[in-house]
């Protein structure tokens, strides 16, 4: 091994390697090293990866030929980030319909092609993932090493507890669930009355890990309580997910705490930027997401400028693939909003992170008269609520002079129990929550526990619908609300 330990390009780990059951760190020289001393050796590998893309590929070759950017100008990071230009989604799709089915950035012969992944495509041409068998590999040694940071340990059990399709989540967390030695239970999700065999299985195994989506892990432990068990019985020690915000969401991070009564980790970057968990939480600073910047190299830039923002700034991450071959993002902008940070961290990992996590997609955000709103600050202000019900909906109506934003909220069962009064308690619960929150009035209609439904995969909580919001004018008008 290098100084770095297992630090070389093309990546080549001794797949039977595993740190002392005791120790922190998998990789102790690489995690906790000084951090312009780990800079220095991921400029090198920036140039690596640059060069063995302009070699192998016409996409990076032909972008940086008429960018006046070429991979032997990377003396610095700030060279890296000032000179090579950022590769966005819309890029890959243009690339992918220019030479399907996986585009001109594809580095590796077809014959070399192991997994095939992608986007659903519900929002256009979807994108093919391809990758080669030592990316898989690669994908799966990360992985350990960072779940192997949140606590996991060879002998556990891994509830893994999403679909298994083309979404990448679940088969990263299977593949380094496999490559750390634990007992992966790759259970899925999606099927009709699968979360009722969920319940009986993890009462029955009793596993120490857990992955999904926050959204599922509350629905799960509804399932539970109203198959006569309590979801913190099953004994689960860590949970970690990826695919929405939530788990770094303060309230809907302590609902999941409070039903489970485990350590909660939030991970997650991209499907493209697979190993998704580059970006994830340790076990002994499980608020928010730590930037592994050896496994994949993260920026947070501004938005329109691509430039870099200073810590303690918000911006979008922008990744660099520091492992991969198959077909490497470099420079790849996630369309998502976060801030960073350079505070030290508690478990002495020398990586910049994100402490809020993932605030969600900037294409996401809702202007209300002038004001920016995430749907993930709504869902943390409902989730402080003790009578929330668990779910909701963000209707925005854009059919007057003026936006605005009604929410359709659940209540529970304890709540809906105590009748009209106690209903239009919480209505102006919520309503003065979320004006505080936002600053702006928001009109708010209270719905019976389980009006709508859970699931098992990413919730989609904002309805931009004008006949939405007319129904819901109505029913409110007729209450006297």
């Amino acid at each position: 091994m290098s100084a770095m330990e297992s630090w070389s390009w093309p990546p080549r780990y001794d797949n039977s390697y595993r740190p002392p059951p005791h120790s922190r760190y998998w990789f102790t020289v690489r995690e906790t090293m000084p951090a312009d001393e780990r800079d220095q050796a991921i400029v090198q590998r920036l140039r690596e990866v640059c060069d063995y893309a302009y070699n192998h590929c016409a996409f990076y070759r032909d972008k940086w030929d008429q960018a006046a950017f070429h991979p032997s100008q990377v003396r610095s990071l700030e060279d890296f980030e000032r000179r090579c230009p950022v590769v966005t989604k819309a890029d890959l799709r243009q690339a992918q319909h220019r030479a399907p089915p996986f585009g001109d950035y594809l580095c590796i012969a077809d014959d070399d092609i192991h997994h095939i992944h992608g986007t659903s495509g519900t929002t256009g041409r979807p994108t093919a993932f391809a990758i080669g068998r030592d990316d898989w590999q690669a994908i799966a040694n990360a992985h350990a090493r960072v779940m192997w940071g949140m606590g996991i340990r060879p002998g556990d059990i891994v509830f893994v507890a999403a679909i298994f399709s083309l979404y990448m989540g679940s088969w990263g967390a299977l593949c380094g669930a496999e490559r750390l030695g634990a007992k992966a239970f790759p259970f899925g999700a999606g099927a009709p009355g699968m979360s009722s065999r969920a319940v009986q299985w993890l009462g029955m195994m009793k596993p120490q890990a857990f992955y999904g989506t926050p959204s599922y892990a509350l629905y799960l432990a509804e399932t539970a309580a109203k198959e006569g068990f309590n979801a913190a019985d099953f004994g689960l020690e860590r949970m970690f997910f990826s695919g929405e915000p939530g788990a770094s969401v303060a309230g809907v991070r302590e609902r999941i705490i409070d039903a489970y009564q485990a350590q909660v980790f939030d991970c997650g970057s991209m499907a493209e930027m697979s190993p998704f968990m580059n970006v994830a939480a340790s076990a002994e600073s499980s608020t928010g997401m730590l930037c592994w910047q050896d496994i994949c190299y993260t920026e947070v830039c501004d938005p329109k400028t691509f430039e870099r923002v200073p810590y303690g700034q918000r911006g979008t991450p922008v990744y660099t693939h520091l492992e991969r071959t198959s077909q490497p993002m470099i420079r790849l902008v996630s369309g998502d909003l976060a801030l960073w940070s350079n505070e030290p961290t508690a478990c002495g990992r020398t990586y910049p992170s994100l402490p809020q996590g993932i605030f969600g997609r900037i294409d996401d955000m809702i202007t209300i008269r002038g004001e920016n709103v995430y749907p993930s600050e709504i869902d943390a202000a409902l989730s402080r609520l003790p009578d929330y019900g668990g779910e909701h909906r963000i209707v925005v109506s854009r059919a007057g002079h003026m936006d605005e934003l009604l929410l359709q909220v659940e209540t529970n069962a304890a709540l809906s129990a105590q009748g009209p009064a106690a209903m239009e308690a919480f209505r102006l619960q919520v309503a003065a929550s979320v004006q505080t929150l936002l600053g702006l009035r928001t009109m708010v209609e209270v719905l019976p526990p389980g009006t709508y439904p859970r699931t098992d995969f990413k919730a989609r909580r904002v309805i931009d619908d004008r006949d939405v919001f007319k129904q819901m004018t109505q029913r409110l008008h007729s209450a006297g609300a």
